[in-house]
């Protein structure tokens, strides 16, 4: 069986971190045959890559002058908001939310009030051990991690949630049930290794629905699906709950 992206809404140019231009994914996307392509560049609370408001409005500007030169996919502007513990827990002000087309969150190191500083520790330790955190530690920190995201899903419209369960520890299942009940897509990164095998088996327990997204930071990585897909296919997952592909 094989699939084909109809949109992806997770990208990013030079605006932040990424390699291209607005025009360069939009040109890509073109070429992959997608039917919608979104810039999202991260939210304006990231200490190094955060892309302010007035800079933001730039990039609304160049879409809505680029539109016209691409008929054949509709340019969608978006934003990665970062998850917080403060205010209204995202880097989003409730008065911004509507100057975009949607409003994606996910988790992120460099976040002021996010646990950064424990969350890095954490995956360093992971990687430099080959294991897990173990002991109270490490579950309040989940405790922690979760319920911040919880609250940002209830008190936010979020269309979807970035690769949840990356950059720290989350109780896949509470997120899921929150994204279920917020009617928030829970994203399966092209890019970033969660959700794994085990976070989707989890996740889809529940009614949640699922996105596929490249997370380009070049140009040449928009429309990329498949590693995302051969994890969800190995879960078992319905393929017709990930609501941007279909069978060719």
């Amino acid at each position: 069986m094989e699939y084909r992206m109809i949109w992806d809404y997770h990208s990013h140019t030079t605006y932040s971190h990424g390699k291209g231009s607005v025009e360069d994914n939009i040109v890509e996307g073109v070429r992959k045959g997608l039917q919608e392509v979104a810039i999202s560049e991260h939210g304006p609370g990231h200490l190094t890559y955060g892309v302010r408001m007035k800079k933001m409005a730039e990039i609304k500007e160049q879409i809505k002058k680029l539109q016209p030169l691409y008929p054949e996919i509709k340019i969608r502007f978006g934003v990665e908001a970062n998850i917080t513990t403060k205010g209204t827990f995202l880097d989003v002000k409730p008065e911004e939310m509507d100057f975009f087309d949607f409003v994606m969150a996910g988790y992120h190191y460099g976040i002021l009030g996010a646990f950064s500083a424990e969350n890095f520790a954490a995956a360093r330790l992971k990687r430099d051990q080959n294991r897990s955190m173990e002991g109270a530690r490490s579950k309040s920190l989940l405790v922690r991690n979760t319920e911040m995201v919880i609250q940002a899903l209830y008190t936010n419209n979020i269309f979807m949630l970035t690769h949840p369960g990356d950059k720290g520890p989350f109780d896949i299942l509470a997120l899921a049930k929150a994204c279920e009940e917020t009617d928030t897509l829970m994203e399966i990164s092209n890019w970033h290794p969660h959700l794994d095998e085990e976070d989707i088996r989890v996740a889809a327990k529940t009614g949640v629905n699922f996105a596929i997204s490249s997370d380009a930071h070049s140009p040449k990585r928009i429309g990329g699906f498949t590693k995302g897909l051969r994890r969800a296919l190995d879960a078992g997952l319905d393929v017709e709950r990930i609501v941007n592909i279909e069978k060719i």
